[in-house]
Parts: C-alpha cells; sequence; structure tokens
C-alpha cells in the first residue's frame, strides 16, 4: 500500500492514532497487562489494535511505515517515502541513528496534510 491507497482509505485514516509510538506499542500491546495504565489507553483483549506512523531509519534512508498493531504481530500496511527535501532535513535534524521512531514535527504535519486529516 501507498500514500494514495491509505488516502482513499477514509476509514483507515480515522483510524490512524497519530499519538502512539513505538515505544507506546510495545508497552501497550506486548506488555498489557504488567504495566500501570496512566489513565491512558487500556488493551483489554486480543482484538484491540491500533493504527500508526513510524519512521524507520535502519535502511539507507528513512522510510515511513504505516503500522497495524495487536498484542499477536505488528504489520507494515504501507511503506510511504518522504519528499526529497522532508528526508534531507530529517537526516539533517536526526543524524544516522538507526532505529524506529515517532512521526513527529515536520513529517507528521506533512502526513496530516497528505491525508487531509484533522
Amino acid at each position: 500500500m501507498k500514500l494514495n491507497d491509505i488516502k482513499k482509505n477514509q476509514s483507515l485514516v480515522d483510524l490512524i492514532d497519530w499519538e502512539m509510538t513505538p515505544e507506546e506499542a510495545v508497552r501497550l500491546y506486548l506488555e498489557w497487562g504488567n504495566n500501570w495504565t496512566r489513565g491512558n489507553y487500556v488493551i483489554r483483549s486480543k482484538d484491540d489494535v491500533a493504527h500508526y506512523f513510524v519512521v524507520n531509519t535502519w535502511k539507507k534512508e528513512p522510510v515511513i511505515y504505516l503500522v497495524r498493531r495487536s498484542s499477536e504481530e505488528a504489520e507494515e500496511l504501507a511503506e510511504i517515502q518522504m519528499p526529497r527535501s522532508l528526508k534531507e532535513a530529517y537526516i539533517k535534524e536526526n543524524g544516522s541513528l538507526k532505529g524506529v521512531y515517532a512521526v513527529e514535527g515536520d513529517v507528521r504535519d506533512w502526513l496530516k496534510q497528505e491525508l487531509d486529516a484533522a
């Protein structure tokens, strides 16, 4: 799936949790039942899922993925390339650190604009 495919699926866009981070997803979905809820969303069953974006920097250039996370798996639903200027700014700001990161700042703003998400 690509960015345009997501944009055409409003029900999927509506499911995206813009505040979810990879760390929070692991805490909620892989350690559920073993953590303090802090008043946040609580995972109650294996039917609970979250849809969120991450930036993966393990490859040569950063790539955005739309992830569907449950307590059983994390499935990459879409792979999205950043525009060149956004990619260059991301690399300049974050250097060559390798990992999986939350979408924030300009990356999140760009995705929301592209998806007409509030």
